[in-house]
């Protein structure tokens, strides 16, 4: 599944994100993470809030990974594999840097560790839609997305600006996970909701996405976080367990189906053939573009005016025998080329050029 180095052998790849911190993001995503290895699964964990890497503390682990010949081993907890910023700044201050060498630290997660074989690599993404989630969802191959939310109405409206990423990256939204959603007490049994009810229920219906399930506000899940220990094998029959249980079981299903449905518009090939980019889908289709095309059509800022659309390549600058020398798969969206006259800003959504070869078909059957 992995396009990258250290990824090749994940099969799959699962972000884990929320539209505002504060939901327990990084608790659902260790738990879940912990529930698909007691299911028999090979799982790793990335932590890849730089800012905030917390996944060291919920596992309880104070390993510190080790290098082997250039590349980084992740930890290993309890089975499962795990990479995190707070492993590697053991003196705990805060991680102050510029973007640029947040998302340097984030491409070298993605492809300087030996993941070795996994069934599932689940990455906990800082909350929000910034340069770092843009970078992984750009270097990797996403299977899907998790959204966690909270019952508040203040919480899902956060949440909704993360399927707009990902659908626009064409990553599959897997389903929204509603957190913290109703408290019982140990005592009497009794069910409160000191957060309401039925915020991520009702966000998965307005976005018709799986909603993949409730979990508890549950004091057994903040004392298994704070002592690091794994709540599937100290409390294996509590309701919360079970609750996580479940939820990684959906995942997988959700995972599955839409596997076996298949992305029509996602690339299985792509060549360049003398003047022409050649995309084989995964549908078995092909669209055959030729390069002055894509040159004319590019979509980066120097090409297009972002706010207008108002296009700014003089066309008559562009050469009739303008090649595409380099074509790179961007994620599981897009294309990158690199033109003969130097330019290759330019991303171009698989969407886009699949509409460019039908739109080439139509004018020329209606010459």
């Amino acid at each position: 599944m992995g396009s990258v180095p250290g990824l090749e052998s994940v099969k799959h790849i699962i972000a884990v994100a929320s539209g505002k911190g504060g939901v327990g993001k990084s608790t659902v995503t260790t738990n879940v993470a912990l529930a698909l290895k007691q299911l028999g699964y090979k799982v790793g964990l990335l932590d890849a809030d730089l800012y905030g890497p917390s996944q060291p503390g919920l596992l309880g682990s104070t390993e510190r990974p080790m290098g082997q010949d250039g590349y980084i081993l992740p930890m290993n907890k309890s089975g499962l594999k795990f990479m995190s910023m707070g492993a590697m700044n053991p003196s705990g201050k805060a991680f102050v840097v510029r973007a640029p060498i947040a998302i340097g630290a984030i491409q070298q997660f993605l492809t300087a560790v030996l993941w070795g074989d996994l069934d599932f690599l689940l990455i906990d993404l800082p909350p929000g839609t910034g340069d770092i989630q843009l970078t992984l969802v750009q270097q990797a191959r996403f299977s899907g997305a998790v959204i966690v939310t909270t019952p508040q109405r203040v919480a899902a409206e956060e949440a909704k600006k993360a399927p707009d990423m990902f659908k626009a990256v064409n990553v599959p939204i897997l389903g929204i996970v509603e957190n913290m959603s109703g408290f019982t007490c140990a005592h009497c049994g009794e069910v409160s909701a000191p957060f309401k009810r039925g915020g991520g229920e009702t966000m998965a219906s307005e976005l018709k996405v799986p909603f993949l399930g409730a979990l508890p506000l549950d004091p057994e899940i903040m004392m298994s976080g704070d002592e690091g220990s794994n709540l599937m094998e100290t409390k294996p029959d509590s309701p919360s367990a079970k609750a996580f249980v479940q939820l990684a079981k959906k995942i997988v299903d959700t995972v599955t189906t839409m596997e076996a449905k298949g992305l029509s518009v996602e690339a299985e090939k792509v060549e360049t053939q003398q003047n022409t980019v050649v995309i084989t889908w995964k549908d078995g289709t092909k669209s055959e573009v030729d390069a002055y095309t894509l040159r004319i059509e590019c979509p980066c800022a120097a090409c297009v005016d972002e706010h207008t659309g108002e296009r700014l390549l003089k066309i008559e600058s562009v050469p009739l025998t303008i090649r595409a020398d380099q074509c790179n798969v961007v994620g599981r969206y897009g294309l990158a080329i690199r033109f003969s006259d130097g330019h290759g800003t330019g991303i171009y959504k698989f969407s886009t050029i699949k509409d460019m070869k039908k739109k080439s078909s139509e004018a020329m059957l209606s010459v």
